[in-house]
């Protein structure tokens, strides 16, 4: 997905995840709505990858968190455990799994929190990365009580890096890790950021009227995933990329 303006982030509840992409994921009725879908969670098999190169195959720029949907692996299918093991480590699975609810409080996923850990079990090392994995409850299954059948086509996962503030809403440095500037320093630095900002604001205006400012960014692509965060550089199109696509996905559901 293209460059998006500061401040818009892809935040879905999970039920949200579960009873909207997932399911939508699963049923696999609409290709045009699966593609608008692999767009901004695509299909990795994470446990090919270590959780801090991952970023790498997403599309949707979010510095927090990272959504993908897993397709089952082979020895799941054949009645084994799924095999969490990467180039440098594991996810090994911590606490009880949960049931994800709907708003009418119907159990529709079950959801499993996972830690990684560099090295080899039992002596791995544990990390700062974790991950929520979710799958789907198969319709018509209401009760918790009884054991619920999950679907396993695919599952849906959040990776992300355990943070002691609310994302980067309340973020504050760590201690010493102030830098305290005179106020004329500041002063000359807020000039230069003006500056900076009015610049990238023409050069936007001026891709935005050539014919290469129309070319999207390939997602799959290793070398488009260094690009700069760099608000004043980025073209926003924001009729294409959130209004339109949002009422699409609202049409969905109603």
């Amino acid at each position: 997905m293209e460059d998006i303006a500061p401040g818009f982030r892809f935040y879905p509840t999970e039920e949200e995840l579960v009873s909207f992409y997932l399911h939508h994921k699963l049923e696999m009725e609409r290709e045009d709505l699966n593609r608008l879908m692999d767009r901004v969670i695509p299909i990795v098999n994470i446990y090919e990858f270590n959780p801090w190169d991952l970023p790498l195959y997403l599309c949707h720029k979010d510095p927090e968190q990272w959504f993908f949907f897993i397709p089952r692996q082979e020895s799941e299918a054949r009645g084994g455990k799924p095999k969490r093991r990467t180039t440098t480590g594991y996810w090994k699975a911590t606490g009880s799994p949960g049931f994800v609810y709907c708003s009418g409080n119907r159990p529709i996923g079950v959801k499993r929190t996972m830690v990684f850990y560099k090295g080899r079990a039992p002596n791995g090392i544990k990390t700062e990365w974790k991950m929520n994995e979710y799958k789907a409850i198969e319709q018509g299954a209401s009760s918790i009580s009884a054991t619920p059948t999950l679907r396993h086509e695919f599952s849906l996962c959040r990776v992300y890096k355990k943070s002691k503030c609310l994302r980067s809403f309340d973020r504050r440095p760590p201690v010493g890790g102030v830098q305290i500037i005179k106020p004329n320093a500041a002063a000359h630095q807020c000039e230069a950021t003006a500056g900076e900002a009015a610049s990238g604001y023409h050069k936007s205006q001026q891709m935005a009227g050539s014919p290469e400012s129309s070319s999207s960014e390939d997602h799959g692509n290793p070398s488009q995933t260094g690009a700069s965060n760099d608000s004043s550089a980025t073209v926003f199109n924001y009729d294409e990329l959130f209004w339109n696509l949002d009422g699409f996905w609202e049409s969905q559901i109603l």
